[in-house]
């Protein structure tokens, strides 16, 4: 978790399992990339419980190549992933069409935050009990726009039901994340969220013939 270690391998690990089970159960190549969130949620989570062990000042190398795994996961592979997952299982012409313009807007700002990234490394640090990411950049208000339309809204304009409530609730979590924990905005979202992608195995609960779109 954004709170421990072990709270980040715990989450980490049982999300592992979670996405394993869900993928497992995906009855079409259409369907993975969606059933891989959880995977990849935990392995967010495994990393960031490895960059706690390095505070404080115990391995600075190895917490700066962790610090940069994290953010390729939280800055740039969140923003283009999860429209382009929606956009395999879509069927509908008119959502295709606007799940494909947000992944080309997601792309857009993953490409920006990478490059950010090269440019002014992240630098990640305990203070109040979590993990900081200095990070000014990914607070600029386009940025943080077009990141919560990727990752949020995408999934909002999905014609699957089960879908579309993980969107919503991925954009709660985001509301209540910077309105509480600003500071630590990029930490504690990201390990809501990743509590929050266990919905995904609701899409793959019912036979795979009845997953039809509303």
């Amino acid at each position: 978790m954004c709170f421990s270690a072990q709270a980040s391998f715990v989450a980490g690990v049982a999300l592992l399992a979670v996405g394993a089970a869900t993928v497992t159960r995906a009855s079409r190549r259409a369907e993975i990339p969606y059933a891989m969130i959880p995977v990849l949620f935990g392995l967010q989570q495994l990393l960031e419980g490895a960059l706690w062990l390095t505070f404080p000042d115990r391995a600075p190398t190895l917490n700066t190549w962790l610090t940069h795994a994290y953010s390729l996961f939280s800055h740039v592979l969140w923003p283009v992933y999860v429209p382009l997952a929606a956009l395999a299982l879509e069927t509908v012409p008119w959502r295709r069409t606007v799940l494909a313009s947000i992944a080309v807007a997601g792309g857009l700002v993953g490409l920006y935050l990478l490059a950010m990234l090269i440019r002014l490394p992240i630098v990640a640090r305990v203070t109040g009990q979590h993990i900081l990411y200095d990070s000014p950049h990914f607070y600029v208000l386009t940025t943080m726009g077009l990141y919560v339309i990727g990752t949020c809204v995408s999934l909002m304009f999905s014609s699957h039901r089960r879908v579309m409530a993980f969107g919503v609730a991925a954009f709660v979590s985001a509301v209540a994340a910077y309105a509480f924990y600003a500071t630590w905005f990029i930490s504690v979202w990201c390990f809501f969220a990743a509590l929050l992608s266990v919905i995904v195995v609701w899409q793959f609960l019912m036979p795979g013939r009845l997953r039809t779109a509303v």
